[in-house]
């Protein structure tokens, strides 16, 4: 069973006991717009004692607030009873809801007129009680009723604006994006961890140049990603970025992105984000180290959104490999292979991409990146070792600093071809090591 099936049975079944009950919000938003929703939502008259009653295997999950979670199939659908919302005072959450029976009080207290429509899923018809169908039609994000008090009562709609804009191709309404001006320093005060999460998805739910130009325009940007309204005006050399400053390159680029991994997503956004602090002009304009600055910078932001542990890694993998594609064509086969072989070695390859599209246009050392990827067989870019620490060891080497020096000499030859057999590479790795031991002492 599908959300959209399980959904429309929520609605018959409490149509059949006497309740109203609509689909509303996102769903119906989306399905207007003939898009396909991922979750469905529905509103009735039906209390929450009732709606448990209806459906027992149902679990609350907004007690206070009269939602209930229908599971049945796979399937999941939100239940939400009529309410109106009072006494926002920490800016996030109302601390009195009112159940009511007219849907007209529930649409006035959601947010955007486009997420406030009620949709019958037999007949069509459409409830509309804040002119939602109307901004659907003129592409418009709308707060409803005053937009002040509707960011003061959630500052997380400060966000979701600018999301549903981006993602959706629309423009906030001229009151609605002053309002949202005016109180951006209030993001400030919605727990990193939802900010994260919009952030996320702004990146990944597509527009996300038009996502972030609108962060920067609503001064959210500034509030949340200083380090990234910092490249706004940083020139670059015109004969390898004709296409402007560092702000415009990384926008152009996030254009690029098609359904890219939140990972891609972020190396795209940060990986020049270490040229504002490594800016200097001499025989021409230079961003000396802005990739070790980059790292540093990068972390920081990374760490204060408080991105999971295996996302700031890979972030941090990109910023720090981006500018190596310039070196391939003359890389030694074993450091080419290394390279080749990294974790998640596509997201590399698809920001160099990006990054050369969005700049001087030339995909040389990509096209080249592909072939040898082709080209090079699983085994020969990941091959078993040769010989091993263990083997070292029972050749009378001491563990110790030179050691890895002495496997990774031995790999290279493996990986260069210079060396088939285990004795061979025994031999190399001896030398080195020996080698290696005699320059420290």
């Amino acid at each position: 069973m599908t959300n959209e099936e399980l959904a429309k049975h929520v609605v018959r079944h409490l149509r059949e006991r006497g309740h109203m009950a609509w689909l509303v919000g996102g769903c119906v938003r989306d399905l207007l717009l003939g898009r396909m929703p991922k979750d469905f939502d529905v509103a009735t008259s039906a209390q929450p004692v009732e709606l448990l009653r209806l459906f027992p295997k149902a679990g609350q999950v907004g007690a206070h607030f009269g939602v209930v979670l229908v599971h049945e199939a796979g399937a999941h659908v939100e239940v939400a009873t009529f309410r109106s919302d009072f006494n926002y005072s920490d800016g996030r959450r109302p601390e009195t809801v009112q159940f009511e029976t007219d849907p007209a009080q529930d649409a006035i207290r959601r947010d955007f007129t486009i997420n406030a429509l009620f949709l019958d899923p037999d007949t069509d018809e459409v409830l509309d009680y804040v002119g939602g169908r109307a901004d659907l039609h003129a592409g418009v994000i709308r707060a409803i009723g005053d937009p002040i008090r509707r960011f003061q009562e959630d500052h997380l709609r400060l966000l979701r604006a600018v999301r549903f804009a981006a993602r959706l191709g629309f423009e906030i309404e001229p009151a609605t994006c002053a309002a949202i001006r005016e109180l951006a320093p209030a993001i400030a005060t919605i727990s990193v961890e939802r900010v994260r999460d919009e952030i996320s998805r702004i990146l990944t739910e597509g527009g996300a140049r038009r996502g972030f130009e609108l962060l920067d325009a609503t001064g959210l940007l500034h509030e949340i990603m200083p380090e990234v309204e910092a490249m706004k005006g940083v020139e670059q050399p015109p004969e390898f970025h004709p296409e402007g400053d560092v702000w415009t390159h990384t926008m152009i680029m996030l254009e690029g992105l098609h359904e890219p991994s939140l990972e891609l997503a972020l190396g795209v956004l940060l990986h020049d984000v270490g040229k504002p602090g490594t800016f200097r002009v001499a025989d021409r304009i230079r961003f000396d180290g802005h990739v070790e600055k980059g790292l540093e910078v990068g972390h920081r932001l990374l760490v204060r959104l408080r991105f999971p542990t295996a996302v700031i890694a890979q972030v941090e993998a990109l910023i720090a490999n981006h500018m190596r594609f310039k070196d391939v064509p003359k890389m030694r086969e074993s450091k080419l292979k290394r390279f080749l072989r990294m974790p998640a070695f596509e997201e590399h390859l698809a920001l160099h991409r990006l990054d050369c599209l969005s700049s001087h246009g030339s995909l040389t050392n990509y096209d080249f990146a592909q072939t040898r990827l082709r080209e090079v067989p699983p085994e020969q870019l990941r091959p078993v070792p040769l010989i091993t620490g263990r083997d070292l060891i029972a050749a009378g080497c001491r563990p110790g600093p030179a050691f890895a020096s002495a496997l990774r000499e031995a790999e290279d030859a493996q990986l260069e071809g210079r060396v088939t057999g285990k004795e061979e590479a025994l031999q190399i790795a001896l030398q080195n090591f020996y080698s290696t031991t005699l320059a420290t002492k």
